[in-house]
C-alpha cells in the first residue's frame, strides 16, 4: 500500500512537470521566432535559442517538483507518510530530483561556454565573405576555447573549495590533498557544479537588477497608458515630411546659377535627405498599420488592457512587498553576513509565502503559480530589453525588435534570459523563503503538558519546519542546496535584492514619465535599409 503511494505521488508530480515542459517548448518557440528576422533567419541560431531558453524554464519548473516531493513525505500533522519512513526511500526521491539538476545544470554550463559562444561567433566570421566554412569553425572554435578555459576554472575552484574543517597543521601534504579529493567524492561534484552555477547566476542577478527591475515598471505602464493615434500619428508625419521636403527646397535653390553647396550646407542636405526617407518609411509603416485588423482589434481591446496592466503593476508591488519585507527579516533575524543571512524560520509575515504555503497542499496550485511568477518575470525581463536594447557598459549592442532581431542578437537575447531565469529561483527563495526550503513540511516537538497535575507528562506538538528543525525531521529542497552552498554568494545575493528594489522605484518613475509609444515602436530607425521594410509587408 505505502509503495503504491508512493508511485502514484511521484507519478503525479512528474506528470505534471511533463505537460509544463511541453508547453515551455512551444511558448519558447513562438517566443524566438517572434523576434527573429525574416531577412537573416538561421535555423543553428533559431534551433540554439529556443534550447537555450526552454532548458532554463525546464529547470526553474523542476522547483515545484522538488518542493511537492518533500512536503508530501510528511502528514500535515508532522509525522512522515508510511512510504516515507525509511531514510533510504527519502534519500532515493530526493537523489531523483538531483539528477535532474545536475542533468539541467550540466546543459546550462554548455550552453553558456560552449554551444551559445560557439554559433555567436561562427556567425560573427559568416559576415566576411571570404572565409571558407573550415576557416569560420575554426575561428569561432578558437574564441569558444576562452569560455571553456573559465567553465573549467569555475568548476575546479567549486570541487576544491573546502567546506568542512581542513585537517591540522601537522598533517602532511599527501592527507591534505587526500583530503580534498575525500570532499570531493563525498559531495559527488556537487560543490563544484553549485559553484559555477552561482556564479553565473551573479551574473544573471545584474542582468535582473538592469532589465528586470525596469521592465516590471514599463510593461504594465505601457499596457495603462496604451499607444498614439494612427491617425494623429499620421498627420503628424505628413506635416513633417512637408517641412523637410521645404528645407530641402530651400537648400537646394542655393546652387540653382550653378554655385557649389557650402560644405555645412552639403552636410545639411545629406542630413535632411536621410531624415526625409526614415519619415517616408514610418508613413508606409503607419498606413499598413492603420489598414491592420490587429490595430483594432487593440483599440477594441483597450479596456481589456488597462486591467491587465493595474494587474500587473499590482503584481509587481506585491512582488516589491515581499522581497522589502524578506530582507527586512533577514537584516533583523538572520544569523549574520558570515553566514550567507541565513533565517532561523519567519519572524515578519511575508504575504507570498503565506499564500504559497496555502495552495501548496492543493497541488498543483502552486506549481502553476510558481510557473507564472517565472514566466512573468521572462515577459517583465524581455520588455526590459527590448526597451533598453543589449548594453555592454556605454556601448549599444543590438536592439530587440519584432521580426527584426539578427541572429547573434538572439544568442545574446537567450543568453541574457538563461541567466535570469537562473537567478529567478534565488528571488522566488527571497520572495517566500520558508516554501522554497522546506514546503508544507511539520515536525513533531515535545512540549510539557498544561496544567498543575500534568507532572512530567509531554505532548507532541507540530511546528513549520525552519533552519532550527532537527536534519532528520525536515528535508531540505535540493534547489536550497544548489543555491546556498557558498555563504558568500548568499550575502552577494541578499544586497543584491536590495539594488532590485531601488532599480524598480526608479524605472517606476522613469516610466511615469514617460508619454505614449508609437504604434510601430521599433519597426523604423534611421539605420535600416529600405528593403528591410519587406518583412513587414503581407
Amino acid at each position: 500500500m505505502a509503495a503504491q503511494s508512493l508511485l502514484t505521488e511521484s507519478v503525479l508530480g512528474w506528470s505534471i512537470f511533463t505537460v509544463i515542459l511541453l508547453v515551455i517548448l512551444v511558448f519558447c518557440w513562438i517566443y524566438i521566432r517572434k523576434f527573429q528576422s525574416r531577412r537573416e533567419s538561421e535555423v543553428i541560431s533559431t534551433i540554439t535559442a529556443i534550447c537555450a531558453l526552454a532548458i532554463a524554464l525546464i529547470t526553474s519548473a523542476l522547483l515545484p517538483v522538488d518542493i511537492f516531493l518533500v512536503s508530501f513525505m510528511k502528514y500535515p500533522n508532522g509525522t512522515y507518510k508510511e512510504w516515507a519512513a525509511n531514510n533510504e526511500t527519502r534519500g532515493q526521491i530526493e537523489d531523483t530530483v538531483l539528477y535532474g539538476y545536475y542533468t539541467l545544470y550540466s546543459i546550462i554550463l554548455i550552453c553558456v561556454f560552449l554551444w551559445i559562444p560557439f554559433v555567436y561567433f561562427y556567425y560573427e566570421e559568416r559576415d566576411d565573405n571570404n572565409v571558407n566554412k573550415c576557416s569560420q569553425v575554426k575561428n569561432a572554435l578558437k574564441y569558444t576555447i576562452g569560455f571553456v578555459i573559465v567553465c573549467v576554472a569555475l568548476l575546479l575552484i567549486g570541487a576544491f573549495v573546502p567546506l568542512a574543517a581542513p585537517p591540522g597543521q601537522n598533517s602532511t601534504q599527501w592527507e591534505k590533498v587526500q583530503y580534498l579529493f575525500e570532499e570531493l567524492g563525498s559531495s559527488h561534484g556537487l560543490p563544484a557544479l553549485s559553484f559555477s552555477i552561482s556564479s553565473l547566476t551573479l551574473i544573471g542577478m545584474l542582468a535582473v537588477i538592469t532589465y528586470t527591475a525596469y521592465g516590471m515598471s514599463v510593461m504594465p505602464l505601457n499596457l495603462i497608458k496604451g499607444t498614439r493615434s494612427v491617425k494623429y500619428e499620421r498627420l503628424e508625419n505628413t506635416e513633417d515630411i512637408d517641412d523637410v521636403e521645404h528645407q530641402i527646397e530651400k537648400l537646394k535653390s542655393k546652387c540653382q546659377d550653378g554655385r557649389p553647396l557650402s560644405s555645412r550646407d552639403r552636410n545639411n542636405l545629406q542630413e535632411l535627405e536621410g531624415k526625409l526617407q526614415v519619415l517616408r518609411r514610418r508613413g508606409r509603416h503607419l498606413e499598413i498599420a492603420e489598414r491592420n485588423c490587429c490595430t483594432k482589434v487593440g483599440s477594441a481591446l483597450r479596456p481589456f488592457k488597462i486591467l491587465l496592466g493595474i494587474f500587473f503593476i499590482l503584481v509587481a508591488l506585491l512582488f516589491t512587498i515581499a522581497l522589502f519585507i524578506s530582507n527586512l527579516d533577514k537584516a533583523l533575524h538572520s544569523a549574520g553576513i558570515s553566514s550567507g543571512f541565513i533565517i532561523f524560520g519567519t519572524n515578519l509575515t511575508n504575504p507570498l509565502n503565506e499564500l504559497l504555503l496555502a495552495l501548496q497542499p492543493v497541488f498543483p496550485l502552486d506549481y502553476i503559480l510558481i510557473t507564472v511568477i517565472t514566466v512573468y518575470f521572462v515577459l517583465t525581463s524581455m520588455a526590459g530589453i527590448r526597451n533598453m536594447g543589449i548594453w555592454f557598459f556605454w556601448i549599444r549592442l543590438y536592439k530587440i525588435r519584432p521580426k527584426k532581431t539578427r541572429p547573434q542578437a538572439l544568442l545574446f537575447l537567450c543568453m541574457i534570459l538563461l541567466l535570469i531565469v537562473l537567478h529567478t529561483s534565488y528571488m522566488i527563495y527571497s520572495l517566500a523563503p520558508q516554501y522554497v526550503m522546506y514546503g508544507s513540511q511539520k515536525y513533531l516537538v515535545q512540549m510539557p503538558s498544561p496544567g498543575p497535575t500534568s507532572g512530567n507528562t509531554t505532548i507532541n506538538t507540530s511546528r513549520i519546519c525552519d533552519a532550527d528543525a532537527p536534519e532528520d525531521q525536515c528535508t531540505v529542497t535540493r534547489s536550497y542546496l544548489f543555491l546556498h552552498k557558498f555563504w558568500f554568494f548568499s550575502t552577494i545575493y541578499y544586497f543584491g535584492n536590495w539594488a532590485f528594489i531601488g532599480a524598480f522605484l526608479i524605472g517606476l518613475v522613469v516610466s511615469c514619465c514617460r508619454g505614449k509609444k508609437s504604434v510601430i515602436e521599433g519597426e523604423v530607425e534611421a539605420d535600416d535599409s529600405d528593403f528591410s521594410d519587406d518583412e513587414y509587408v503581407h
